[in-house]
Protein backbone atom coordinates (compact mmCIF):
# COMPACT_ATOMS: atom_id res chain seq x y z
CA UNK A 1 0.00 0.00 0.00
CA UNK A 2 2.89 2.04 0.52
CA UNK A 3 4.46 1.70 -2.48
CA UNK A 4 0.76 2.40 -4.31
CA UNK A 5 1.06 5.52 -2.11
CA UNK A 6 4.03 6.66 -3.21
CA UNK A 7 3.41 6.10 -7.13
CA UNK A 8 0.23 8.00 -6.53
CA UNK A 9 2.52 10.97 -5.23
CA UNK A 10 4.95 10.74 -8.02
CA UNK A 11 2.21 11.08 -10.87
CA UNK A 12 0.54 13.67 -9.35
CA UNK A 13 3.44 15.18 -9.37
CA UNK A 14 4.15 15.04 -13.09
CA UNK A 15 0.54 14.89 -13.90
CA UNK A 16 0.47 18.69 -12.31
CA UNK A 17 3.30 19.42 -14.75
CA UNK A 18 1.63 18.06 -17.74
CA UNK A 19 -1.46 19.90 -16.76
CA UNK A 20 0.00 23.42 -16.79
CA UNK A 21 1.61 22.65 -19.85
CA UNK A 22 -1.64 21.40 -21.59
CA UNK A 23 -3.41 24.49 -20.24
CA UNK A 24 -1.93 26.27 -23.25
CA UNK A 25 -2.85 24.16 -26.07
CA UNK A 26 -6.64 24.35 -24.62
CA UNK A 27 -6.90 27.88 -24.11
CA UNK A 28 -5.39 28.64 -27.46
CA UNK A 29 -7.49 26.49 -28.88
CA UNK A 30 -10.71 27.94 -27.31
CA UNK A 31 -10.03 31.19 -28.53
CA UNK A 32 -8.98 30.40 -32.13
CA UNK A 33 -9.43 27.04 -32.54
CA UNK A 34 -5.26 26.46 -33.48
CA UNK A 35 -3.42 23.75 -32.04
CA UNK A 36 0.19 25.84 -31.11
CA UNK A 37 2.88 23.48 -31.71
CA UNK A 38 5.26 25.87 -30.90
CA UNK A 39 3.76 25.40 -27.30
CA UNK A 40 6.36 22.80 -26.06
CA UNK A 41 9.01 25.29 -27.38
CA UNK A 42 7.83 27.62 -24.13
CA UNK A 43 8.18 25.18 -21.74
CA UNK A 44 12.04 24.31 -23.56
CA UNK A 45 12.92 28.17 -22.96
CA UNK A 46 11.42 28.56 -19.36
CA UNK A 47 14.07 26.06 -18.28
CA UNK A 48 16.42 27.43 -20.15
CA UNK A 49 15.73 30.87 -18.64
CA UNK A 50 15.51 29.63 -14.77
CA UNK A 51 18.56 28.30 -15.30
CA UNK A 52 20.14 31.17 -16.65
CA UNK A 53 18.79 33.56 -14.10
CA UNK A 54 20.13 31.15 -11.33
CA UNK A 55 23.17 30.77 -12.13
CA UNK A 56 23.12 34.95 -12.10
CA UNK A 57 21.72 34.47 -8.94
CA UNK A 58 24.46 32.19 -7.56
CA UNK A 59 27.44 34.52 -9.11
CA UNK A 60 26.32 36.85 -7.07
CA UNK A 61 25.98 34.86 -3.73
CA UNK A 62 22.01 35.05 -3.35
CA UNK A 63 21.07 31.60 -3.72
CA UNK A 64 23.23 30.50 -0.58
CA UNK A 65 21.67 33.43 1.66
CA UNK A 66 17.90 33.33 0.21
CA UNK A 67 17.72 30.52 -1.76
CA UNK A 68 13.49 30.74 -2.09
CA UNK A 69 13.73 34.20 -2.64
CA UNK A 70 15.60 33.40 -5.61
CA UNK A 71 13.84 30.75 -6.95
CA UNK A 72 10.71 32.64 -6.66
CA UNK A 73 11.82 35.49 -8.37
CA UNK A 74 13.29 33.14 -10.86
CA UNK A 75 10.35 31.17 -11.54
CA UNK A 76 8.26 35.18 -11.87
CA UNK A 77 10.55 36.18 -14.10
CA UNK A 78 10.73 33.21 -15.98
CA UNK A 79 6.99 33.27 -16.18
CA UNK A 80 7.43 37.06 -17.79
CA UNK A 81 9.95 35.98 -20.42
CA UNK A 82 8.13 33.14 -21.85
CA UNK A 83 4.54 35.13 -22.03
CA UNK A 84 6.65 38.20 -24.04
CA UNK A 85 8.03 35.71 -26.31
CA UNK A 86 4.68 34.26 -26.57
CA UNK A 87 3.20 37.38 -27.51
CA UNK A 88 5.98 38.00 -29.95
CA UNK A 89 5.22 34.46 -31.66
CA UNK A 90 1.44 35.34 -31.80
CA UNK A 91 2.21 38.68 -33.48
CA UNK A 92 4.73 37.23 -36.47
CA UNK A 93 3.79 34.04 -36.67
CA UNK A 94 -0.36 33.32 -35.94
CA UNK A 95 -2.08 37.17 -36.44
CA UNK A 96 -0.85 37.82 -39.86
CA UNK A 97 -2.46 34.09 -40.65
CA UNK A 98 -5.90 34.97 -39.30
CA UNK A 99 -7.92 34.79 -42.13
CA UNK A 100 -6.14 32.14 -44.07
CA UNK A 101 -7.27 28.53 -43.76
CA UNK A 102 -6.14 26.04 -40.94
CA UNK A 103 -3.30 24.43 -43.11
CA UNK A 104 -1.52 27.69 -43.64
CA UNK A 105 -1.67 28.22 -39.48
CA UNK A 106 -0.86 24.79 -39.02
CA UNK A 107 2.13 24.58 -40.89
CA UNK A 108 3.46 28.39 -39.80
CA UNK A 109 3.28 26.44 -35.84
CA UNK A 110 5.09 24.02 -37.28
CA UNK A 111 7.81 26.15 -39.12
CA UNK A 112 8.16 28.44 -35.62
CA UNK A 113 8.44 25.05 -33.30
CA UNK A 114 11.54 24.46 -35.44
CA UNK A 115 12.65 27.59 -35.22
CA UNK A 116 12.30 28.16 -31.64
CA UNK A 117 14.12 24.81 -31.17
CA UNK A 118 16.93 25.04 -33.09
CA UNK A 119 17.41 29.09 -31.80
CA UNK A 120 17.66 27.16 -28.29
CA UNK A 121 20.30 24.85 -29.84
CA UNK A 122 22.37 27.31 -31.24
CA UNK A 123 22.23 29.96 -28.38
CA UNK A 124 22.40 27.51 -25.37
CA UNK A 125 24.50 24.38 -26.89
CA UNK A 126 23.35 20.81 -27.41
CA UNK A 127 24.82 19.55 -24.19
CA UNK A 128 22.42 19.35 -20.86
CA UNK A 129 22.73 22.39 -18.04
CA UNK A 130 22.39 21.35 -14.89
CA UNK A 131 20.06 23.09 -12.30
CA UNK A 132 21.13 23.86 -8.62
CA UNK A 133 19.24 21.20 -7.43
CA UNK A 134 20.93 21.59 -3.43
CA UNK A 135 18.55 24.21 -3.21
CA UNK A 136 15.40 22.13 -2.65
CA UNK A 137 17.41 19.51 -1.82
CA UNK A 138 15.78 17.23 1.28
CA UNK A 139 12.74 14.53 2.57
CA UNK A 140 10.15 14.95 4.14
CA UNK A 141 8.58 11.53 5.47
CA UNK A 142 5.07 11.00 6.65
CA UNK A 143 4.84 7.20 7.86
CA UNK A 144 6.47 5.27 5.34
CA UNK A 145 5.68 6.96 2.60
CA UNK A 146 8.60 9.76 1.16
CA UNK A 147 8.02 13.22 0.09
CA UNK A 148 11.00 15.38 -1.39
CA UNK A 149 10.56 19.30 -0.94
CA UNK A 150 10.51 19.27 -4.52
CA UNK A 151 7.48 17.17 -4.94
CA UNK A 152 5.90 19.39 -2.41
CA UNK A 153 7.39 22.45 -4.43
CA UNK A 154 5.93 21.17 -7.53
CA UNK A 155 2.77 20.47 -6.04
CA UNK A 156 1.76 23.80 -4.04
CA UNK A 157 2.75 25.88 -7.18
CA UNK A 158 1.03 24.02 -9.71
CA UNK A 159 -2.27 24.38 -7.64
CA UNK A 160 -1.39 27.68 -6.67
CA UNK A 161 -1.23 28.55 -10.31
CA UNK A 162 -4.12 26.12 -11.81
CA UNK A 163 -6.48 27.82 -8.80
CA UNK A 164 -5.37 31.35 -9.88
CA UNK A 165 -5.87 30.57 -13.18
CA UNK A 166 -9.42 29.66 -12.82
CA UNK A 167 -9.84 32.95 -10.65
CA UNK A 168 -8.68 34.76 -13.53
CA UNK A 169 -10.96 33.30 -15.96
CA UNK A 170 -14.26 32.74 -14.44
CA UNK A 171 -13.67 35.22 -11.74
CA UNK A 172 -12.62 38.34 -13.62
CA UNK A 173 -13.38 40.79 -16.09
CA UNK A 174 -10.49 39.81 -18.58
CA UNK A 175 -11.71 36.49 -18.08
CA UNK A 176 -15.32 36.63 -19.07
CA UNK A 177 -13.99 38.94 -21.91
CA UNK A 178 -11.52 35.60 -23.04
CA UNK A 179 -14.86 33.41 -22.78
CA UNK A 180 -17.09 35.65 -24.85
CA UNK A 181 -14.16 36.17 -27.52
CA UNK A 182 -13.74 32.23 -27.60
CA UNK A 183 -18.03 32.04 -27.73
CA UNK A 184 -18.23 34.96 -31.15
CA UNK A 185 -15.16 37.05 -31.72
CA UNK A 186 -17.79 39.39 -34.23
CA UNK A 187 -20.24 39.98 -31.24
CA UNK A 188 -17.53 40.30 -28.66
CA UNK A 189 -15.91 43.04 -30.95
CA UNK A 190 -19.40 44.42 -31.25
CA UNK A 191 -19.33 45.21 -27.44
CA UNK A 192 -16.53 46.72 -27.06
CA UNK A 193 -13.72 43.76 -26.74
CA UNK A 194 -10.33 43.96 -28.77
CA UNK A 195 -10.10 40.21 -29.88
CA UNK A 196 -6.81 40.70 -30.21
CA UNK A 197 -5.33 41.66 -27.20
CA UNK A 198 -7.40 39.31 -25.97
CA UNK A 199 -5.52 36.42 -28.49
CA UNK A 200 -2.40 37.80 -27.42
CA UNK A 201 -3.01 37.64 -23.74
CA UNK A 202 -4.44 34.19 -23.81
CA UNK A 203 -1.08 32.98 -25.47
CA UNK A 204 1.03 34.95 -23.05
CA UNK A 205 -1.26 33.13 -19.82
CA UNK A 206 -0.67 29.59 -21.64
CA UNK A 207 3.20 30.37 -22.27
CA UNK A 208 3.56 31.26 -18.54
CA UNK A 209 2.43 28.39 -17.69
CA UNK A 210 4.45 26.23 -19.88
CA UNK A 211 7.65 28.03 -18.55
CA UNK A 212 6.65 27.40 -14.53
CA UNK A 213 6.52 23.69 -15.55
CA UNK A 214 9.98 24.30 -17.25
CA UNK A 215 11.95 26.05 -14.37
CA UNK A 216 10.19 23.17 -11.85
CA UNK A 217 11.37 20.27 -14.60
CA UNK A 218 14.27 21.73 -14.36
CA UNK A 219 14.87 21.31 -10.17
CA UNK A 220 13.00 17.79 -10.41
CA UNK A 221 15.13 16.21 -12.79
CA UNK A 222 18.02 18.28 -12.61
CA UNK A 223 18.88 19.39 -15.88
CA UNK A 224 17.13 20.84 -18.83
CA UNK A 225 18.21 20.46 -22.61
CA UNK A 226 17.14 22.42 -26.06
CA UNK A 227 14.87 19.89 -27.27
CA UNK A 228 12.78 19.07 -23.92
CA UNK A 229 9.94 20.30 -24.94
CA UNK A 230 9.29 18.00 -27.69
CA UNK A 231 8.43 15.01 -25.98
CA UNK A 232 6.12 16.57 -22.61
CA UNK A 233 4.47 18.95 -25.19
CA UNK A 234 3.08 16.20 -27.34
CA UNK A 235 1.84 14.18 -23.67
CA UNK A 236 0.90 17.63 -22.78
CA UNK A 237 -1.35 17.56 -26.16
CA UNK A 238 -2.48 13.99 -25.18
CA UNK A 239 -3.85 15.41 -21.90
CA UNK A 240 -5.51 18.38 -23.78
CA UNK A 241 -7.19 16.10 -26.27
CA UNK A 242 -8.54 13.56 -23.32
CA UNK A 243 -10.06 16.29 -20.96
CA UNK A 244 -11.59 17.90 -23.90
CA UNK A 245 -9.91 20.31 -26.42
CA UNK A 246 -10.59 24.02 -25.19
CA UNK A 247 -12.02 22.84 -21.66
CA UNK A 248 -9.49 24.47 -18.84
CA UNK A 249 -10.76 22.01 -15.93
CA UNK A 250 -10.73 19.45 -18.94
CA UNK A 251 -6.70 20.12 -19.42
CA UNK A 252 -6.08 19.71 -15.94
CA UNK A 253 -7.87 16.31 -14.95
CA UNK A 254 -6.46 15.31 -18.80
CA UNK A 255 -2.75 16.07 -17.59
CA UNK A 256 -3.29 14.44 -13.66
CA UNK A 257 -4.78 11.34 -15.87
CA UNK A 258 -1.75 10.94 -18.09
CA UNK A 259 0.91 11.35 -15.26
CA UNK A 260 -1.28 9.14 -12.96
CA UNK A 261 -1.14 6.40 -16.02
CA UNK A 262 2.45 7.03 -17.05
CA UNK A 263 3.60 6.56 -13.46
CA UNK A 264 1.97 3.52 -12.47
CA UNK A 265 2.49 1.47 -15.91
CA UNK A 266 6.69 2.38 -15.46
CA UNK A 267 5.97 0.94 -11.90
CA UNK A 268 3.69 -1.99 -12.47
CA UNK A 269 3.90 -3.23 -15.60
CA UNK A 270 7.23 -5.33 -16.87
CA UNK A 271 9.49 -3.18 -19.00
CA UNK A 272 7.23 -0.39 -18.17
CA UNK A 273 9.46 2.00 -17.97
CA UNK A 274 11.17 1.89 -21.44
CA UNK A 275 8.06 2.12 -23.02
CA UNK A 276 6.21 4.48 -20.60
CA UNK A 277 6.38 7.34 -23.39
CA UNK A 278 4.04 5.19 -25.30
CA UNK A 279 0.88 4.95 -22.68
CA UNK A 280 -0.15 8.56 -23.29
CA UNK A 281 -0.34 8.19 -27.14
CA UNK A 282 -2.18 4.62 -26.62
CA UNK A 283 -4.64 7.23 -24.22
CA UNK A 284 -4.44 9.53 -26.95
CA UNK A 285 -5.73 7.11 -30.24
CA UNK A 286 -8.16 5.34 -27.77
CA UNK A 287 -10.02 8.73 -27.08
CA UNK A 288 -10.10 10.14 -30.44
CA UNK A 289 -11.11 6.90 -31.59
CA UNK A 290 -13.95 5.88 -28.61
CA UNK A 291 -14.49 9.79 -27.43
CA UNK A 292 -13.28 12.23 -30.10
CA UNK A 293 -14.58 15.43 -27.90
CA UNK A 294 -12.91 14.11 -24.70
CA UNK A 295 -14.02 13.81 -21.20
CA UNK A 296 -15.04 17.24 -20.58
CA UNK A 297 -15.50 18.11 -24.40
CA UNK A 298 -19.10 19.35 -25.77
CA UNK A 299 -20.28 18.48 -29.23
CA UNK A 300 -20.24 21.52 -31.40
CA UNK A 301 -21.64 21.80 -34.84
CA UNK A 302 -20.27 20.62 -37.49
CA UNK A 303 -20.55 24.19 -39.53
CA UNK A 304 -18.80 25.45 -36.68
CA UNK A 305 -15.59 23.05 -37.18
Amino acid sequence: MEIFLQQCINGLTLGGLYALIALGYTMVYGIIQLINFAHGEFFAAGGYVGVILLAWMAAQGMTQSHPWLCMGLALLLTMIYCAMLAMAVERVAYKPLRHSSRLSVLLSALGMSIFLQNGLMLTQGVYDKAYPTEMVSGLVTFGGLQISIMQILILSTTAVLLVGLNALVFRTNVGKAMRATAQDKVMSALVGINSGRIIALTFAIGAGLAAAAGIMVGFNYGSVRYDMGFVPGIKAFAAAVLGGIGNITGAMVGGLIIGMVEVMAAAYIQGGTEYKDVFAFIILIAVLYFMPTGIMGENVDDTRV
